[in-house]
């Protein structure tokens, strides 16, 4: 006679799962950053024009670190002066015109509406490269119309304009959303702060 053992099988029983959220870590070379210098910010006027915005700077760093702050978040909004003050300069000369306008079907292109990065040679060019190099366009092309008094003059309204509402603009309510390198340490919390959506994960509970 043979016997049949009989295994029972034993299973713990599932009472459920407990949702937790584990932030995604920021690589320093994520596209955030790259973004950021590839493509030129559109500010709106009335944030730039703002009048409640404007202070007087408490001390000779306050006002250092605010034109260098407003020069880097308005770059679009003061490259886009300074060429309506250049043009202004040009009225009396309809060739050194024709060619400024002709210039500025770049600037268009190139700057204004760009949406998307500049490759050269599979590299990003930095947007504050594209916009040195089509100053420099400019400015040479205006020259050779023999306008450079103009020019002389134009830009240097346009320095002391800048100058001064970089000065005098405060930065308190300026986003932080040009991030560098450097501002990123690894830790989550850039993408945290900019809305990346988290990752949930799931430890079980027996």
């Amino acid at each position: 006679m043979s016997t049949k053992t009989k295994t029972t099988t034993t299973t713990t029983p599932n009472y459920g799962t407990i949702p937790t959220s584990t932030p995604t870590t920021a690589s320093p070379h994520s596209n955030a950053p790259f973004y950021t210098r590839a493509i030129a910010h559109r500010r709106s006027w009335r944030e730039f024009l703002s009048p409640s915005s404007f202070s007087l700077p408490t001390s000779y760093a306050t006002a250092t670190a605010r034109i260098r702050r407003n020069l880097n978040y308005f770059r679009f909004n003061y490259s886009l002066t300074t060429l309506l003050i250049l043009f202004l300069s040009l009225l009396y000369h309809p060739i050194s015109m024709i060619v400024f306008l002709s210039i500025f079907v770049l600037w268009i292109f190139l700057y204004f509406s760009r949406d998307t990065p500049i490759f050269v040679f599979n590299r990003s060019i930095d947007d504050r490269v594209v916009l040195v190099l089509l100053f420099v366009v400019t400015v040479v092309a205006l020259v050779l119309t023999k306008v450079g008094v103009n020019v002389l003059i134009a830009l240097s309204v346009a320095l002391v304009v800048v100058g001064l509402h970089a000065a005098f603009r405060g930065v308190d309510d300026l986003f932080l959303d040009d991030v560098d390198d450097d501002d990123v340490d690894g830790s989550g919390l850039v993408d945290v702060v900019q809305g990346h959506p988290l990752r949930p994960t799931y430890a079980r509970v027996v």
